[in-house]
């Protein structure tokens, strides 16, 4: 009877020590996508710091490899600075420029560069421990490499966007810049949703409510808001019109459509690009207090409810600074701030989507 009692015990405790193994795993994979995403937030706030002040084209090379090593003597960044003065950046904007100032835009997109490849061995060396384990279901196996995967294309779209600035522009194109954030921004998503999926005390979605569609769409808008953004960046769009709420004057302001073709305004003009950024910001804006509104009157989630709430405040805070961006002329500290607003943004309305989709 003794021994029978204590093989029971011993399958209790066996038990008990799976079900605690089942809990941590999950915990700890949820916290290491959760310290990638935060690297991943911090990439995109670097890559702002890099744009704003001028340094995206200091490193006139690809080489995911040997790049990581940066010039070690003098003689290495005088030849790192010869090549810089072979692009037209150089020879039509900063033309004189010291070793000194160079060495400051240079450690800019160094520090960019660096931190993506980190970002990319804090991920690929846990995922590889979770798979040898086999603490990773296949399904999440997918997920995962989806995202590493994702991660090895916004580094070649990253050289894709810098090679643009080197040849027959001082500036590199606003639509690889734009495709640049984007893959930032899903990376950023991604690492969140999944992260997220891994708490099993969530119930499984079911059919799409209009709640979660609203919730959707909310999401869409502001990752579309966050490509507007980028064209903006990308052409300088906001060192002009810089009064609000009206923009040369006007409400409407008469020139959005002065190219030919038409559809060129909305890539190539300056103020066409300002105005559909300033415009999608009140779509997300009234969108998303309506959202909030009806919210609360549903059988919502408290998780829903909260997350609605904290996401509406935050662009609410959102649109207040890219308005004191804009009449300041995007100083560097400001345009830094927005950049990371976007991204905090972002990442709201992933969380509030899942909210509502897991209620």
């Amino acid at each position: 009877m003794r021994q029978d009692a204590e093989v029971v015990a011993s399958h209790a405790e066996g038990r008990d020590a799976g079900n605690v193994r089942a809990i941590r795993q999950p915990r700890a994979m949820r916290a290491w996508l959760l310290a990638v995403a935060a690297l991943v937030f911090a990439m995109i706030v670097v890559g702002g710091a890099t744009r704003l002040t001028g340094s995206g084209l200091s490193i006139t090379e690809w080489q995911p490899i040997m790049g990581a090593i940066p010039p070690l003597s003098e003689a290495d960044w005088q030849e790192a600075f010869t090549k810089y003065k072979q692009i037209p950046q150089y020879e039509q904007i900063n033309k004189g420029m010291t070793l000194g100032a160079f060495k400051t835009i240079y450690w800019w997109e160094w520090a960019h560069r660096f931190l993506g490849r980190f970002i990319g061995v804090v991920f690929l060396l846990p995922f590889l421990y979770f798979l040898a384990t086999r603490q990773v279901t296949r399904a999440l196996v997918g997920r995962l490499a989806g995202i590493f995967v994702l991660g090895g294309v916004q580094g070649a779209a990253g050289w894709y966007m810098v090679s643009s600035g080197l040849a027959d522009r001082v500036s590199v194109s606003q639509y690889r810049l734009a495709l640049h954030l984007s893959l930032a921004m899903l990376i950023f998503g991604a690492l969140l949703w999944v992260a997220m999926t891994l708490d099993r005390r969530r119930p499984k979605a079911g059919p799409w409510s209009t709640t979660q569609k609203r919730a959707a769409f909310i999401l869409g808008a502001v990752f579309l808001q966050v490509i507007l953004g980028a064209l903006v960046a990308g052409m300088k769009a906001g060192l002009a019109y810089n009064t609000w709420p009206l923009m040369d004057g006007q409400l409407v302001p008469s020139g959005l459509f002065v190219m030919h073709p038409w559809y060129a305004n909305f890539f190539e003009n300056a103020m066409t690009v300002q105005f559909d950024h300033r415009l999608m910001a009140y779509v997300v804006l009234g969108a998303l207090l309506w959202h909030l509104w009806r919210v609360q009157g549903d059988s919502a989630s408290r998780t829903a409810r909260t997350s609605a709430g904290v996401l509406a405040a935050a662009v609410l805070a959102q649109v207040a600074l890219g308005i004191w961006t804009l009449l300041a002329q995007v100083p560097l500290a400001l345009g830094l701030v927005h950049q990371a607003g976007a991204a905090i943004v972002f990442g709201l309305a992933v969380w509030h989507l899942y909210a509502v989709r897991r209620a």
